[in-house]
């Protein structure tokens, strides 16, 4: 088969991943507006969808030297990816399904956004360096989903203090087993983001350059702001809304730590991260 028409039938079948992301979302929508909780229908377009997105980024990656690409669109697409992942494997659990309402979505974007402007050829690295990346991407991807059950904590309180019990609700695990969730999520974000920073002290040469230090700084930032959480859940019993402010301040953090300066640096400076 010539190259063309691999290209084509691979770009057909990332086109398709995102027809499946949607179909998925539009399965758990309708089952969340009903008030039901979802069955697991849904979870064969979602797992579908998520290979053809891996295979994707394989394909991407044989075709740019062997080495995976880490710019701007092709690292959200990870992101989503990973997020993805993380969400069918809690909804095959029976756990938490109504997120992929949220999640399959922001993948499916993330996914068209490579598609369309992600092809930058990709920059050799040692395989440091690639660990450094992907366990950043891992930290991310699981700290994203945290903010995101965060969110869903928050609005289930509200609507229960305010007595709105509306048909989604049902579609959402119980207020204790949501947080608690969130902070089993949190924990392993939180390793995550540990191994980053220590990897990133071991591997990564002059750290605190120009183009790095406002990343180094936000990172830390952010881990402490989630150690933090997780030392007052322990030491003090933090929960609820508390919990729920420091999860998202956090999470602005460790964005801006990861993609803030990235988006400045590629998308409007034109250089190389």
């Amino acid at each position: 088969m010539c190259e063309t028409a691999k290209m084509t039938l691979v770009l057909i079948a990332a086109a398709l991943a995102l027809v499946l992301y949607l179909g998925a979302t539009g399965l758990l929508a309708r089952q969340a507006a009903g008030g039901q909780r979802a069955g697991f229908g849904y979870a064969w377009l979602a797992l579908l969808a998520i290979v053809l997105h891996a295979g994707y980024h394989v394909w991407r990656a044989r075709h740019s030297g062997g080495y995976p690409d880490m710019h701007f669109f092709a690292a959200l697409s990870l992101v989503g990816l990973c997020m993805a992942i993380y969400t069918a494997e809690l909804g095959l659990r029976g756990r938490a399904i109504a997120l992929g309402v949220v999640v399959y979505p922001l993948a499916a974007l993330s996914l068209l956004g490579y598609l369309l402007y992600g092809h930058t050829p990709s920059e050799a690295l040692d395989w440091r360096l690639q660990l450094h990346a992907w366990i950043a991407l891992l930290a991310f991807a699981t700290l994203s989903v945290a903010a995101l059950l965060a969110l869903m904590l928050w609005l289930q309180e509200r609507a229960l203090r305010q007595h709105q019990f509306r048909l989604w609700l049902r579609a959402l695990p119980p207020l204790t087993e949501l947080e608690g969730l969130m902070f089993r999520t949190i924990a392993a974000g939180f390793v995550l983001l540990t191994a980053t920073l220590l990897t990133g002290v071991l591997f990564v040469h002059n750290l605190l350059t120009q183009h790095l230090a406002h990343k180094t700084v936000f990172s830390v930032l952010s881990w402490l702001a989630f150690g933090g959480l997780l030392l007052g859940r322990r030491l003090r019993g933090w929960r609820g809304r508390k919990a729920v402010r420091w999860t998202l301040t956090a999470m602005i953090l460790l964005f801006l730590a990861f993609f803030g300066s990235q988006f400045v640096l590629e998308l409007i400076l034109h250089r190389s991260p």
